[in-house]
């Protein structure tokens, strides 16, 4: 590590409001809505549509505070990479504007605010599955795959599945086969997500040795790699229909079409790994991909949702049995 970053760059803020924005753009703030988008749809779906507001907001916030510590710790740790990388040496850290100890300080609030939110709003386990993402996610993703396998993202995404996990059993107290489907489907989306990113900024991650899978293997092989998990990944969204039948028509409709076409721009990419704005496309897509799933899981779970699908079944049923009548 190198203990020096930041001496060549000013370390003062003009004003308090300074401070602020500087520690929270510690904790990455663009990354952990989309974590929370998995939370609210996984607990909408245990809930059956029907989601305590308090629960839920709480819920939510406790999930940002375990994400921003875990963001934080992650700056700490990468500073020297951070440091190295032009894109990203004027974070907090790198800068100078704000010192590692006083970051592990604030991390160490953050988990603690989520702890406790969790624990007495929720239940243990959820406080406990929070905790568990933040341990994952430093120990064994920043530190030890991180910078020492391609398979980084892979194993690692199951830190970023994780709120998945939370949001059920915030609301159940248990883990069911359809809160670890939803997990498995945000680990399956993690790697053509990440690696649609590393195809983009390949020479950054070269340039301080981080083995990302474009760096090691090339941007063909990252590209077959990211339509082989795409195409394990859409059949995966339907096991919430069957056999799970946690979720109805409407989701599998929004699942088929954004399916489709996440399907698409994987086999363009395919087809031209080495073009920055096809991995572009797919990277802005995969975002639009996952908060539409799981808003399609929030939508489906409601009771108007179901009553309009019922409705919808009978009278359905009503015309094909006129017809056979008539016929």
């Amino acid at each position: 590590m190198n203990f020096t970053i930041g001496a060549n760059v000013s370390r003062h803020h003009q004003n308090f409001l300074q401070v602020i924005q500087s520690y929270y753009q510690l904790t990455k703030p663009r990354i952990i809505p989309l974590l929370l988008i998995t939370t609210a749809g996984s607990m909408w779906i245990a809930a059956e549509g029907r989601v305590d507001p308090k629960l839920l907001v709480a819920t939510l916030a406790g999930g940002t505070f375990a994400a921003a510590a875990a963001q934080t710790i992650n700056c700490i740790y990468d500073r020297d990479i951070d440091y190295a990388m032009e894109r990203t040496r004027h974070r907090p850290i790198p800068s100078g504007r704000v010192q590692s100890h006083h970051a592990l300080i604030f991390a160490i609030a953050l988990a603690v605010i989520s702890f406790s939110l969790l624990t007495v709003f929720a239940n243990l386990l959820a406080a406990l599955l929070a905790m568990s993402g933040i341990v994952f996610y430093v120990a064994i993703y920043t530190h030890f795959l991180k910078r020492h396998t391609p398979q980084n993202i892979v194993i690692g995404g199951a830190a970023g599945a994780i709120p998945a996990l939370v949001g059920w059993a915030a609301v159940t107290g248990t883990l069911s086969w359809t809160a670890w489907t939803i997990f498995a489907i945000v680990f399956l989306w993690t790697p053509p997500h990440f690696w649609a990113l590393a195809l983009m900024i390949r020479e950054d991650y070269a340039k301080v040795g981080v083995p990302m899978l474009p760096v090691v293997a090339g941007d063909e092989t990252t590209a077959q790699q990211i339509w082989l998990y795409t195409l394990i990944l859409i059949p995966a969204t339907f096991c919430l229909i069957y056999p799970l039948q946690s979720c109805g028509f409407v989701y599998g409709a929004i699942a088929l079409i954004l399916g489709s076409i996440f399907v698409r721009k994987a086999w363009l990419l395919w087809q031209n790994p080495t073009c920055k704005t096809q991995a572009r496309s797919l990277f802005l897509y995969s975002i639009l991909y996952m908060m539409l799933l799981c808003a399609g899981m929030v939508v489906d779970s409601l009771p108007f949702t179901h009553q309009i699908a019922n409705a919808l079944a009978s009278n359905w049923n009503t015309i094909i049995s006129t017809v056979l009548i008539s016929g």
